[in-house]
């Protein structure tokens, strides 16, 4: 029985940690958060490879700006706040 999983189209964290820079600690956190694509199978997750890189491509695109919780879409101030 398959369900269609191809590991060739999916990395390993240690494969996404090498290939993004990220640690494999923090791919995970990403993972939970769901700020990443991946799948586990057994005891190993499998990263998406499209969603690492357009994650990494926005946290680059954003700048030092991810860092501003008030960014636009992040999340709004409050009315009347200045």
């Amino acid at each position: 029985m398959t369900d269609g999983f191809n590991p060739t189209e999916w990395l390993t964290t240690e494969e996404a940690a090498d290939v993004s820079g990220y640690n494999v600690r923090y791919l995970r956190q990403l993972i939970n958060e769901g700020k990443i694509r991946a799948i586990k199978r057994s005891r190993i997750f499998f990263v998406d490879r499209d969603s690492l890189l357009a994650y990494a491509a926005e946290m680059n695109r954003l700048g030092s700006a991810k860092h501003d919780p008030w960014r636009i879409g992040a999340r709004q101030r409050p009315t009347g706040a200045e």
